[in-house]
């Protein structure tokens, strides 16, 4: 699902999880309303309802004609029927999930953790801790030695708790340490 589609199906949402824009468009499923006639028969006020229906309208949900100073909405079927067909398939539903990949996971855990460059805390789950500990690891080549001292620098960049994160590139085998010389470890894997 691309990313207009996405939108369209969030903004879908948002337009029907309100009770009063259901309510309204339940009735323009079976005739055509005014916005005066929906107000008296929902027992809203005539603002409110112009505000559901221009969301509505917006989306594409409504159709609008204006019959002298008075406007005449109803629904718009093709618009339905195109988002069953384009939006709702399953396969289109199926790619919803995308985002729960690790790709995803890892984004929305950068986006949370990581403000101007820098870590603004460590997190509790491990997962979490290891998406930002190989961010971290970019800033390391292969096939170079460090001295403790310059890994300290580096890693103090980007969190005041430079030896949590060398502690940790050690643990993980991400880094190897001899009498205060790091370097990092190919990996198959990562």
């Amino acid at each position: 699902m691309g990313n207009e589609q996405f939108d369209t199906l969030l903004q879908f949402f948002k337009a029907l999880g309100n009770e009063s824009r259901l309510k309204i468009l339940g009735l323009l499923a079976n005739q055509e309303w005014s916005v005066s006639e929906i107000a008296e028969f929902l027992d809203l006020k005539e603002p409110t309802v112009s505000h559901h229906l221009a969301t509505m309208k917006e989306l594409g949900l409504v159709k609008v004609r204006a019959e002298g100073n008075t406007r005449i909405y109803w629904l718009d079927t093709k618009f339905l029927e195109g988002m069953s067909k384009d939006i709702f398939s399953q396969k289109n539903l199926a790619t919803l999930v995308e985002d729960a990949s690790e790709d995803g996971f890892e984004a929305k855990v950068k986006k949370t953790f990581i403000k101007e460059g820098r870590l603004t805390a460590i997190p509790a789950r491990e997962k979490k801790k290891k998406v930002l500990m190989y961010w971290l690891l970019q800033n390391f080549e292969f096939d170079r030695e460090y001295p403790e001292k310059e890994v300290n620098e580096i890693l103090t960049q980007f969190h005041p708790d430079y030896a949590f994160w060398r502690r940790m590139m050690v643990d993980y085998g991400e880094m190897q340490r001899q009498r205060g010389i790091y370097w990092r470890v190919e990996q198959s894997n990562a």
